[in-house]
Protein backbone atom coordinates (compact mmCIF):
# COMPACT_ATOMS: atom_id res chain seq x y z
CA UNK A 1 0.00 0.00 0.00
CA UNK A 2 1.66 3.32 -0.80
CA UNK A 3 1.05 6.27 1.22
CA UNK A 4 1.04 9.66 0.17
CA UNK A 5 2.60 12.30 2.49
CA UNK A 6 1.33 15.99 1.52
CA UNK A 7 4.50 17.97 0.47
CA UNK A 8 6.11 20.36 3.11
CA UNK A 9 4.67 23.17 1.17
CA UNK A 10 1.58 21.77 1.46
CA UNK A 11 1.81 21.07 5.15
CA UNK A 12 2.73 24.45 5.76
CA UNK A 13 -0.31 25.81 3.71
CA UNK A 14 -2.70 23.76 5.97
CA UNK A 15 -0.85 24.89 9.01
CA UNK A 16 -1.75 28.39 7.88
CA UNK A 17 -5.38 28.04 6.99
CA UNK A 18 -5.73 25.98 10.29
CA UNK A 19 -4.27 28.98 12.45
CA UNK A 20 -6.43 31.68 10.53
CA UNK A 21 -9.67 29.88 11.10
CA UNK A 22 -8.38 29.84 15.06
CA UNK A 23 -7.97 33.04 15.14
CA UNK A 24 -11.15 33.96 13.09
CA UNK A 25 -13.08 31.85 15.73
CA UNK A 26 -11.08 34.12 18.41
CA UNK A 27 -11.82 37.43 16.65
CA UNK A 28 -15.48 36.67 16.66
CA UNK A 29 -15.71 35.37 20.08
CA UNK A 30 -14.00 38.50 21.44
CA UNK A 31 -16.41 40.89 19.24
CA UNK A 32 -19.23 39.05 20.71
CA UNK A 33 -18.17 39.63 24.38
CA UNK A 34 -17.16 43.43 23.53
CA UNK A 35 -20.52 43.60 22.68
CA UNK A 36 -22.15 42.51 25.40
CA UNK A 37 -19.51 44.46 27.83
CA UNK A 38 -20.29 47.57 26.30
CA UNK A 39 -23.61 47.40 27.61
CA UNK A 40 -24.69 48.62 31.58
CA UNK A 41 -27.57 47.89 33.60
CA UNK A 42 -29.68 49.59 36.23
CA UNK A 43 -31.21 48.65 39.18
CA UNK A 44 -32.37 50.29 42.80
CA UNK A 45 -35.27 50.55 45.27
CA UNK A 46 -38.38 52.79 45.20
CA UNK A 47 -39.75 53.64 48.16
CA UNK A 48 -42.83 54.70 48.00
CA UNK A 49 -43.70 56.80 51.31
CA UNK A 50 -47.66 56.56 52.71
CA UNK A 51 -48.71 53.45 50.76
CA UNK A 52 -48.44 50.00 52.05
CA UNK A 53 -46.55 48.58 48.95
CA UNK A 54 -43.60 49.47 46.87
CA UNK A 55 -45.46 47.87 43.70
CA UNK A 56 -46.63 49.16 40.39
CA UNK A 57 -44.13 52.10 40.21
CA UNK A 58 -43.00 52.84 36.94
CA UNK A 59 -39.43 53.57 36.27
CA UNK A 60 -38.01 54.57 32.76
CA UNK A 61 -35.20 56.29 31.06
CA UNK A 62 -35.02 59.07 28.51
CA UNK A 63 -32.71 60.30 26.19
CA UNK A 64 -33.17 62.58 23.25
CA UNK A 65 -31.90 60.22 20.38
CA UNK A 66 -33.92 56.98 22.11
CA UNK A 67 -36.27 55.18 19.69
CA UNK A 68 -38.61 52.45 21.08
CA UNK A 69 -38.28 48.53 19.79
CA UNK A 70 -40.64 47.39 17.14
CA UNK A 71 -43.65 45.73 18.56
CA UNK A 72 -43.26 42.11 19.92
CA UNK A 73 -46.46 39.92 20.48
CA UNK A 74 -49.37 40.98 22.14
CA UNK A 75 -49.46 41.85 26.01
CA UNK A 76 -52.28 40.00 27.82
CA UNK A 77 -53.82 41.88 30.73
CA UNK A 78 -56.66 39.68 32.68
CA UNK A 79 -60.00 40.60 34.36
CA UNK A 80 -59.76 38.14 36.86
CA UNK A 81 -61.53 38.04 40.49
CA UNK A 82 -62.68 41.37 39.91
CA UNK A 83 -59.40 42.87 39.25
CA UNK A 84 -57.36 44.63 36.63
CA UNK A 85 -54.14 42.01 36.37
CA UNK A 86 -51.51 43.08 36.56
CA UNK A 87 -52.88 46.23 37.85
CA UNK A 88 -50.03 48.27 36.34
CA UNK A 89 -48.59 47.31 33.21
CA UNK A 90 -45.81 49.28 30.78
CA UNK A 91 -45.12 48.91 27.56
CA UNK A 92 -43.52 50.31 24.31
CA UNK A 93 -45.69 52.31 21.95
CA UNK A 94 -47.52 50.56 19.33
CA UNK A 95 -47.97 47.11 21.66
CA UNK A 96 -50.85 45.73 21.03
CA UNK A 97 -52.96 44.61 24.17
CA UNK A 98 -55.04 41.58 24.72
CA UNK A 99 -57.83 42.59 27.35
CA UNK A 100 -59.18 38.83 28.40
CA UNK A 101 -61.76 37.72 30.95
CA UNK A 102 -61.29 35.05 33.19
CA UNK A 103 -64.19 35.65 35.51
CA UNK A 104 -67.76 34.24 35.44
CA UNK A 105 -69.19 37.62 34.84
CA UNK A 106 -69.02 40.05 32.05
CA UNK A 107 -66.73 43.03 31.83
CA UNK A 108 -65.93 45.83 29.83
CA UNK A 109 -62.73 47.70 29.39
CA UNK A 110 -62.78 51.70 28.45
CA UNK A 111 -60.24 54.07 29.07
CA UNK A 112 -61.21 58.05 29.77
CA UNK A 113 -57.51 59.23 28.78
CA UNK A 114 -57.59 57.28 25.43
CA UNK A 115 -61.17 58.14 24.59
CA UNK A 116 -61.63 53.98 23.96
CA UNK A 117 -64.11 51.43 25.18
CA UNK A 118 -64.19 47.69 23.64
CA UNK A 119 -67.34 46.81 24.51
CA UNK A 120 -68.48 44.35 27.48
CA UNK A 121 -67.78 40.08 26.83
CA UNK A 122 -68.24 37.34 28.66
CA UNK A 123 -65.46 34.76 30.12
CA UNK A 124 -63.01 33.12 28.04
CA UNK A 125 -63.23 35.99 25.54
CA UNK A 126 -61.18 39.01 24.79
CA UNK A 127 -60.13 42.12 23.12
CA UNK A 128 -57.34 44.08 21.95
CA UNK A 129 -56.20 47.97 21.46
CA UNK A 130 -52.93 48.95 20.24
CA UNK A 131 -51.03 51.95 21.99
CA UNK A 132 -49.88 53.45 19.18
CA UNK A 133 -48.74 57.28 21.56
CA UNK A 134 -46.99 57.61 24.58
CA UNK A 135 -48.85 58.28 28.30
CA UNK A 136 -51.09 57.21 30.92
CA UNK A 137 -54.21 55.58 30.23
CA UNK A 138 -56.57 54.16 33.12
CA UNK A 139 -58.46 51.21 32.51
CA UNK A 140 -61.94 50.78 33.62
CA UNK A 141 -65.15 48.61 33.33
CA UNK A 142 -68.52 50.06 32.82
CA UNK A 143 -69.86 46.75 34.61
CA UNK A 144 -68.00 47.05 37.64
CA UNK A 145 -66.95 50.48 38.75
CA UNK A 146 -64.55 49.19 41.74
CA UNK A 147 -62.56 47.79 39.14
CA UNK A 148 -59.19 50.03 37.97
CA UNK A 149 -55.94 49.56 35.91
CA UNK A 150 -53.00 51.74 34.53
CA UNK A 151 -51.36 50.93 31.33
CA UNK A 152 -48.33 53.27 30.90
CA UNK A 153 -47.05 53.72 27.06
CA UNK A 154 -43.33 54.65 26.93
CA UNK A 155 -40.97 56.02 24.10
CA UNK A 156 -38.27 54.17 25.12
CA UNK A 157 -36.98 50.39 25.45
CA UNK A 158 -35.52 51.26 28.74
CA UNK A 159 -37.80 50.45 31.69
CA UNK A 160 -39.18 48.49 34.59
CA UNK A 161 -42.09 47.89 37.08
CA UNK A 162 -41.10 47.40 40.74
CA UNK A 163 -42.21 44.63 42.69
CA UNK A 164 -43.77 44.82 46.23
CA UNK A 165 -40.20 45.51 47.54
CA UNK A 166 -39.46 48.59 45.21
CA UNK A 167 -36.67 47.21 43.81
CA UNK A 168 -36.56 47.01 39.56
CA UNK A 169 -33.61 46.38 37.33
CA UNK A 170 -33.08 47.72 33.33
CA UNK A 171 -30.87 45.35 31.95
CA UNK A 172 -28.63 46.11 28.21
CA UNK A 173 -28.41 49.99 28.38
CA UNK A 174 -26.40 51.51 26.17
CA UNK A 175 -23.66 53.98 28.09
CA UNK A 176 -24.74 57.31 28.63
CA UNK A 177 -26.45 60.09 30.21
CA UNK A 178 -30.25 59.58 31.06
CA UNK A 179 -33.14 61.57 32.75
CA UNK A 180 -34.69 58.79 35.00
CA UNK A 181 -38.38 58.93 35.35
CA UNK A 182 -40.39 57.45 37.91
CA UNK A 183 -44.43 57.28 37.76
CA UNK A 184 -46.88 56.18 40.88
CA UNK A 185 -50.58 56.30 40.27
CA UNK A 186 -50.62 57.89 43.75
CA UNK A 187 -47.89 59.82 44.16
CA UNK A 188 -45.77 62.53 42.76
CA UNK A 189 -43.41 61.69 40.01
CA UNK A 190 -40.07 61.92 40.62
CA UNK A 191 -37.39 62.74 37.88
CA UNK A 192 -33.27 62.22 38.40
CA UNK A 193 -30.82 62.06 36.22
CA UNK A 194 -28.43 59.05 35.89
CA UNK A 195 -25.24 57.91 34.12
CA UNK A 196 -24.78 54.47 32.76
CA UNK A 197 -21.62 53.20 32.30
CA UNK A 198 -20.29 50.36 29.60
CA UNK A 199 -19.95 47.03 31.34
CA UNK A 200 -21.08 48.56 34.65
CA UNK A 201 -24.69 47.98 36.88
CA UNK A 202 -25.30 51.34 38.27
CA UNK A 203 -27.31 51.74 41.59
CA UNK A 204 -29.54 53.68 42.94
CA UNK A 205 -32.29 54.44 45.80
CA UNK A 206 -35.49 56.76 45.00
CA UNK A 207 -37.83 58.06 47.61
CA UNK A 208 -41.42 59.26 46.18
CA UNK A 209 -44.07 61.06 48.30
CA UNK A 210 -47.29 62.79 48.09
Amino acid sequence: MNFICPSVKETSSMSLIFRAGVLAMASVALSSTGATAELGSLSGTVVAKGLRSNAGVVVSLAAADLKPPAPGKPFELDQKSMQFLPHVVAITTGTEVRFLNSDPVAHNVFSPDGKYNLGTWPQGQARSHVFDKAGVFTQLCRVHPEMEGYIVVLDTPYFAVTDAAGAFEIKGVTPGKYKLHAWSEKLKAADQEVTVEAGKAATLALTMSH
